[in-house]
């Protein structure tokens, strides 16, 4: 697809791979509209996007709330208009052994990472069907392939954004919209700080903006031409 003049739409975006793949998207040309949690980030966030001249619409949107994926879904269809690229990035983790874990940060978990994918899709993908064109790029991880010990809960979202972008990527290819899980490996991001996990030799690790790269990579493919599924790892960690 051609990203210049492209809808685009990024969870997540204040910090981290979101805010990069915001960067990245809008330095290409994109109407970008973006949400986090945090509105003091936002305003930070739409600042910096003017300094590189990159025009933004958006609002404060926890992606976990229905009603509140529903109202920034009419604020981006009344400012912005059909949406073309829906990139779910919104996400977190609590890194805790599971017998120490509790309920509450299972919960939240689940509902960022996986209700919040499913709360987005749904109410964004019924255009993209009457059109007969989109794109979903769910930002999984390689914790969906891979065990995490002290990180059950981190595990289980990412197997299940799998599972369900895979099953997603069944209903709609041949209507048109085009479904991408993009699984990395460990980013140095705010991330890591958040959750209570340590990354070691960040000097090695991805950056966010690799992870941007990817993304571009994924919608810039040629209309015949199609990925399902792309893990990305640094090069000698």
């Amino acid at each position: 697809m051609e990203i210049r003049n492209a809808n685009c739409i990024v969870t997540g975006a204040t910090e981290g791979i979101g805010r990069a793949i915001a960067f990245e998207l809008g330095a290409r040309g994109a109407q970008l509209a973006v949400c986090a949690r945090t509105p003091a980030r936002l305003e930070t966030l739409f600042g910096e996007l003017e300094e590189r001249g990159i025009a933004a619409v958006g609002g404060p949107c926890d992606v976990a709330d229905e009603a509140g994926v529903a109202a920034f879904a009419a604020m981006v269809g009344e400012r912005m208009g059909p949406v073309d690229v829906l990139v779910n990035n919104a996400g977190l983790a609590h890194f805790v052994p599971v017998a120490e874990m509790s309920v509450e940060q299972f919960d939240e978990t689940m509902a960022v990472n996986v209700r919040g994918i499913f709360l987005m899709t749904r109410v964004f993908l019924p255009g993209m069907l009457e059109r007969g064109s989109g794109h979903i790029i769910n930002i999984a991880s390689l914790a969906g392939r891979n065990p995490v010990p002290g990180g059950a809960a981190y595990a289980a979202s990412k197997h299940a954004v799998l599972g369900f972008s895979k099953s997603l990527f069944g209903e709609v290819r041949e209507r048109g919209i085009r479904v991408v899980a993009i699984c990395p490996g460990s980013v140095v991001t705010p991330f890591f700080d958040k959750s209570g996990a340590a990354i070691e030799n960040p000097e090695r690790k991805l950056q966010p903006e690799d992870v941007a790269a990817t993304v571009v990579a994924a919608l810039e493919l040629p209309d015949r031409a199609l990925v399902s599924e792309l893990d990305i790892r640094p090069t000698n960690p």
